[in-house]
């Protein structure tokens, strides 16, 4: 059994993307999956399984699907891997980490969207995209400007899903990694 953290794409607390968690904790109890645990309206959930990340993704998914409704990307990892995501943060000095928005990835973008993406300038934002993830630094207001999960999905061809700093640092927490 193994710890993971499981991200919901799109989820909101009212519309066609609504996930009510509690119905979705007891889901996912129901079957089989231990130590569930949800943390704010958004679509975080703490859970333990023997499961793979492929297979508790695709679980939690057709799960959604059949018994809540909506169709949603599900993006799983373990605390180590969210830590790691926190610490390859490449703004650091002189930037507010409260602007920093951290994008995990359902598969890797190829190569080529990657590159093209990153020629582009987005300023006053700024994009970069390591091996493992994409970060966003957002002075101003999210999705006022050009940078935003949408914007990224759409050019780089993958779900991702988007959360920020004190997310990330509460569901490592949550799952005994922090």
């Amino acid at each position: 059994m193994k710890t993971y953290i499981v991200l919901l794409r799109g989820v909101m607390p009212t519309g066609k993307n609504r996930v009510p968690m509690a119905q979705l904790r007891e889901l996912l109890s129901d079957n089989g999956f231990e130590a569930v645990r949800t943390w704010i309206q958004s679509g975080n959930v703490v859970l333990r399984t023997a499961l793979s990340p492929a297979e508790l993704e695709e679980s939690v998914r057709q799960l959604i699907k059949t018994h809540i409704g909506p169709e949603l990307a599900i993006i799983a990892r373990t605390g180590e891997q969210l830590q790691q995501l926190l610490d390859e943060n490449p703004f650091r000095e002189g930037y507010d980490i409260s602007r920093v928005f951290y994008v995990s990835f359902q598969e890797y973008p190829s190569s080529e969207k990657v590159e093209s993406l990153l020629a582009q300038d987005f300023a006053p934002e700024v994009l970069a995209i390591t091996s493992t993830a994409a970060y966003m630094y957002i002075p101003h207001t999210y999705g006022r400007g050009k940078l935003s999960n949408n914007f990224l999905e759409r050019k780089l061809g993958v779900a991702a899903t988007t959360r920020n700093f004190n997310t990330l640092k509460k569901l490592i927490e949550l799952s005994g990694q922090g």
